[in-house]
């Protein structure tokens, strides 16, 4: 461990902050030149006061300092900058939250990084305290100084002041810190907190395409739940017809919705269902308690809600609603709704009520809903405190509102029947429609972490048997953790270890492995796609710990038909809260044919059935992405849901595969031939160009046949089967130094795009899904691959020429240090690249995706999409960005080689 860390280790407990560990191995004194460039990064910090960290890394570690108002470009402006210890430097790209009571409590957005050059020995400028430098970063650029006061403290006190050169702007007429708040990393930002106030911030506002201009949250809350198509209006009486005189009841049980698989006949209202606690408020002369939907007294974790609500004046009254926490993009969170109670930030929580069954001395249970929510609305009338929403119903058709909360990402809509009466059961008159599936499991032991996970790897989930109530086994839950919520939810597993199984049927052989099993108490809200015949759910995704349930009562949940417009509100029959399985798209159903569990642990992979096309995937549970939980079965089904994406650009291309038998933490085989390799559907051709047969996967049953024997990444060649002697495209892949900034990745790709331009060649534009970005140059078979390799290295040579400090055209991390690397070597025979929506074998599983050029500005890194979101993007493409490559008709002519120097 460096002894420059002592300070900062001794100060944090890495069990609770997210905060990178400083165990690390001293780097020794630089002998040796360093392999990459020098990093700095300054992170927005919002703790006792908001400030900004500058770190510089120096002798293995990030010197630090706390710049309270943060940098100015203005050379007259001397910002104080208070030495603190030494952070590692893996703190350079950390984002988070440091919970409450720890050593530097608050949110921290990384607010700039990349890379700083000295302009003398850094040691020995650090030593004297006067520090000259320069920065290459997404906001800051030119020369800095750092300079040593003499002014008292307990800390030394530096002054971090701008240099004269053309980086440098009066304040006043800019000021950086103003202008660009946000984080360089993530769609992060901070509001900074109402120092002095009862209630703090979360810390993570809504993202600038989430914000309202016209409605803006205060700084001390979240941003309102966006809202689906206008509101109905609401009568200005409210009638109560059926009320009556009665004595506040002590409790009342909640009315519960029932699940249906689509929307009824009849006069229904719809609102939106929200994603947090079920909370009922009961007042009484001005007092207020608020309950959970099983009777346990919450006021005491929700004080501000409370005050709101008696800030209304009723006399007496039971209100019905949801505790509500929205994350960035407005939309209900359970995780957020989690975080702020853990975090003990509760006034950020929002309560939106939807019903009143009693109100000042009525009893309003026989009152119809339409009535009772107007008498609520009315009520609601008397406050202005953001705390309290009311829950507003829609006028549209329910398909359309439907449609419009999944697009939103909303978990769907309640309807309730017009003219029905409050029950406190499940009833059919309250019914529920889902956009995904989403239930309680539960939790029944943990496994351990791998690779750079800590804590845990994944939670083992349960579920009792709805006919013979045995707890049985229900597949696992990795994905949806950070380094918070992995502390805080280990915490709470460690208590209840167990010797055995509390499950009839426990895993066995490789799935047993590692486990630790635990005594079926806790609770886990998660989504998913679909409960297996074998009983595991699938795209298991977590969403927060509950414990306002029995886990007695959790069984698997199936919807039910939608009730006719004459049933009335019998209680629908438990489990709580079934949920709908999700149709799945016609093109998805006939791919998701192609993959078959086998639950054999001895065979291999199987023949394809030509007639059936299933594959046998084997150990389909065996987490290939401990960081994301991601599992064999997760990529198979990635493969087959893009492969109308990703066929195209395999066809007729030999490839060669990334083989990961172990996960992306094992030995990794860089595989070209498939001698050795029974690929069901696969096709070779003769060797008589590399000396061996090349591979080529033409079909889904060959692509998924190649998941089964362990391939994650899918590389190919510039030339198809028909013509494997003349290339078709060329490929420049920008590489750049780890330590650069995204922004210097954009410059350079602007840069070799205006090249390209001005030869008179059109390109296309991919991520890598690492750090660097591919410019693909399609071409008219003509030239052989010699002299294609020759003009891309010509090209390369060219742009390293006209910029020689911020390009190589030669290969090596050494020679890269602070530059962009421009690889022109896969241009060559038998060279391959990442084939364009393949995933890469690094933690998260991201996937090198196309982009059209005007992107370039908008994402923030190579690694933008992974696995689970790059769907989301299809969907959203108008067009795909390479819909015009197939149809582009160019050759290397005499005048391009002339101009990049060949002859």
């Amino acid at each position: 461990m460096s002894a420059g860390l002592d300070e900062y280790n001794r100060k944090r407990d890495f069990d609770a902050t997210p905060e990178p560990s400083g165990n690390i191995k001293k780097k020794r004194a630089s002998t040796k030149k360093a392999a990459h460039a020098l990093q700095f990064c300054i992170q927005k910090h919002d703790a006792s006061r908001l400030h900004y960290d500058f770190r510089l890394e120096i002798d293995g570690t990030l010197k630090s300092w706390a710049v309270p108002k943060g940098p100015s470009l203005d050379p007259k402006a001397k910002r104080l900058a208070v030495h603190v210890e030494d952070h590692p430097i893996a703190y350079a790209t950390f984002e988070g939250s440091i919970p409450e009571g720890h050593y530097g409590a608050g949110d921290v957005i990384v607010w700039d990084r990349g890379v700083w050059t000295p302009l003398s020995d850094p040691a020995e400028a650090y030593a004297k305290g006067k520090l000259k430098f320069a920065l290459q970063g997404e906001k800051l650029g030119g020369v800095w100084n750092l300079v040593k006061t003499h002014i008292p403290g307990k800390q030394e006190q530096w002054f971090l002041i701008k240099h004269q050169d053309e980086f440098a702007k009066p304040e006043t007429d800019y000021d950086v810190v103003k202008a660009l708040p946000d984080s360089v990393l993530s769609e992060r930002t901070l509001i900074p907190k109402k120092r002095g106030a009862k209630t703090t911030s979360s810390g993570a506002a809504p993202s600038k395409s989430a914000k309202s201009k016209s409605a803006a949250p205060k700084p001390d809350e979240p941003k309102p739940v966006e809202k689906v198509p206008a509101p109905r209006k609401k009568s200005a009486k409210a009638q109560l017809v059926g009320a009556e005189p009665a004595d506040l009841p002590d409790l009342i049980k909640p009315e519960l919705a029932t699940l249906v698989e689509s929307a009824p006949e009849g006069d229904w209202r719809y609102e939106i269902k929200f994603d947090g606690y079920r909370v009922m408020a009961r007042v009484a002369d001005g007092k207020v308690q608020l309950f959970t939907r099983n009777g346990h007294d919450w006021t005491h974790k929700l004080p501000r809600q409370a005050e709101a609500i008696a800030g209304l004046g009723l006399e007496s009254a039971w209100l019905d609603g949801e505790m509500v926490v929205a994350n960035d993009d407005g939309v209900p969170d359970f995780q957020a709704l989690q975080n702020a109670f853990e975090a003990g930030r509760s006034g950020n929580i929002i309560y939106y009520l939807f019903d009143m069954p009693f109100l000042n001395g009525m009893d309003l249970r026989e009152v119809p809903v339409e009535q009772r929510r107007a008498a609520l609305s009315k009520a609601l009338e008397r406050t202005d405190d953001e705390v309290l929403r009311y829950s507003e119903d829609f006028a549209e058709v329910p398909e359309v509102l439907l449609n419009s909360a999944c697009q939103m990402k909303m978990e769907g809509l309640i309807g309730k029947r017009v003219g029905s009466p409050y029950v406190s059961r499940r009833s059919a008159d309250w019914i529920k429609l889902k956009c995904k599936r989403r239930q309680e499991f539960v939790v029944v032991g943990y496994t351990d972490p791998k690779g750079a996970r800590s804590k845990f790897g994944a939670l083992l989930l349960g579920l009792h048997d709805a006919d013979s109530g045995e707890l049985r086994y229900a597949g696992k839950v990795g994905t949806g953790f950070n380094e918070a919520t992995l502390g805080t939810i280990y915490d709470q597993l460690t208590p209840l270890h167990a010797r055995k199984a509390a499950v009839v049927n426990p895993p066995t052989g490789f799935e047993a492995k590692g486990v630790h099993w635990l005594k079926p108490v806790l609770l886990a809200e998660v989504a998913f796609a679909e409960i297996t015949q074998e009983g595991s759910v699938r795209h298991a995704v977590f969403h927060g710990l509950r414990t306002d349930k029995p886990a007695e009562s959790i069984t698997e949940e199936c919807p039910a038909p939608a009730p006719s417009a004459d049933q009335t509100s019998a209680p629908a029959p438990e489990p709580e809260e079934p949920e709908e399985k999700p149709k799945p798209a016609r093109k998805r159903a006939t791919a998701s044919k192609a993959v078959k569990s086998e639950e054999s642990r001895h065979g291999s992979a199987a023949p394809t059935d030509a007639t059936t096309g299933k594959i046998r995937l084997t150990h389909p549970e065996r987490v290939i992405d401990p960081t994301s939980g991601a599992t064999k079965r997760d990529l198979a089904d990635y493969y087959i849901r893009i492969s109308d994406w990703l066929l195209p650009q395999l066809a007729q291309r030999p490839v060669a595969l990334v083989r990961a038998p172990e996960g992306i933490g094992g030995e990794l085989f860089f595989q070209k031939n498939a001698d050795r390799l029974a690929i069901p559907g696969i096709e070779t051709m003769g060797k008589e160009y590399t000396g061996h047969p090349v591979m080529l996967i033409n079909n889904i049953e060959a692509l998924i046949g190649a998941v089964q024997m362990s391939a994650m990444e899918l590389h190919t060649w510039n030339a198809v089967a028909k013509d494997l002697e003349r290339p078709d495209r060329f490929i420049l892949d920008l590489d750049p130094d780890p330590a650069l900034p995204w922004k210097t990745m954009v410059e350079a790709t602007q840069l070799t795009l205006a090249v390209l331009d001005e030869l008179g060649l059109k390109s296309f534009l991919k991520t890598s899904g690492g750090k660097g970005i591919h410019v693909v140059v399609p071409l008219t078979p003509k030239a052989d691959w010699d002299a294609v390799k020759d003009f891309s290295h010509a090209i390369v040579k060219h742009i390293a020429r006209l910029l020689p400090e911020r390009f190589s055209a030669v290969s090596g991390p050494k020679n890269r240090i602070g530059k962009i690397f421009i690889d022109y070597l896969r241009n060559g025979l038998g060279a391959t690249t990442i084939c364009a929506y393949s995933v890469r074998t690094r933690e998260g599983l991201p996937v090198s995706v196309p982009i059209y050029r005007e992107e370039l500005l908008e994402i923030k890194g190579a690694n933008a999409w992974d696995i689970n979101t790059v769907h989301e993007r299809l969907a959203e493409l108008d067009s795909d960005p390479w819909a015009d490559m197939g149809k582009t008709r160019q050759t290397i002519t005499a005048e391009m080689r002339k101009r990049v120097g060949l002859k």
